[in-house]
């Protein structure tokens, strides 16, 4: 069975990243956490809930500087990029990570698709998010439904082939143009975006709206895939179930869980086993 990462960018997230850890899947065998700029606890509350987690001291600004750093820290067969905030449940893994162990090199969530929708999402972000789309599907003659997303996951092979050089949000789509136009063996599963537990998010409608059509248009006139121009296969969305699981949303008071230090890690803070998903066919 392949090994899965996850590799998670952090910026001040003390009061979020408990959620985010407790909820891993027993099967994930890696957590990276690439921070270097936060302000409050949030390294040593990842310590504490998850001992194994894998720390990256980066300091350069940037969600694309992370990632990266991330990516190469990584060790699994298998890498799942998250979110910190809470927006992305990580008991969705095993549907990306389902397609991977079969016929697929990169798997891109989707609020879209039937059982994917969002808690954060308004008119005007999902009006551009929709634009922008099909401005993609048009140039790259793909057929994604979600440009604007982050959950994704792909094959550590591919880091070679994707040949990643963006530093900030513009990564994603970076991301998703080049595995496109790289010929990739591409899935789509449905996620679901939850609101942010706590904090107020970076995302600017418009500025980041600019920020992926100026990065749409500059890696389809300027990258050439190392794939000698193999055409994009057509993208393929896999069935699924989804678990019934339920588990409170709620900020965590880091001080209090920093207290437990000295008590070592509670039976509480442990990961719960979780089996893979199944997956019905294409």
């Amino acid at each position: 069975m392949a090994s899965v990462s996850v590799v998670i960018p952090t910026l001040n997230e003390e009061m979020n990243l408990p959620w985010v850890l407790r909820r891993m899947p027993s099967y994930v065998d890696e957590v990276v956490i690439v921070d270097g700029r936060s302000k409050d606890h949030t390294v040593d509350v990842a310590r504490q809930v998850r001992v194994d987690v894998v720390v990256v001291a980066e300091p350069r600004k940037g969600k694309g500087v992370a990632l990266r750093a991330g990516f190469a820290a990584a060790s699994g067969d298998i890498i799942v990029m998250l979110d910190a905030d809470g927006s992305m449940d990580p008991r969705e893994i095993g549907w990306f990570v389902s397609p991977l162990q079969h016929d697929y090199d990169f798997v891109k969530g989707s609020r879209y698709v039937t059982g994917g929708g969002s808690e954060d999402l308004t008119f005007l972000r999902s009006f551009g998010n929709r634009a922008l789309t099909q401005l993609a599907n048009t140039v790259l003659h793909s057929n994604y439904s979600d440009l604007c997303y982050g959950y994704i996951a792909f094959r550590r092979e591919c880091l070679e082939v994707l040949e990643l050089k963006s530093d900030g949000f513009e990564i994603e789509t970076e991301l998703i143009v080049r595995a496109a136009r790289a010929g990739l063996r591409i899935a789509e599963v449905p996620s679901i975006e939850l609101g942010r537990i706590s904090g107020a998010s970076n995302l600017r409608t418009f500025r980041d709206g600019w920020r992926v059509l100026r990065t749409m248009a500059r890696e389809c006139t300027f990258w050439e895939a190392p794939t000698a121009g193999a055409r994009p296969e057509a993208l393929r969305r896999v069935k699924y179930t989804y678990p019934n699981i339920n588990f409170p949303r709620t900020p965590t008071d880091p001080l209090s869980l920093l207290a437990q230090t000295a008590l070592g890690p509670q039976p509480s803070l442990v990961p719960q086993p979780s089996l893979l998903p199944r997956v019905e066919g294409n």
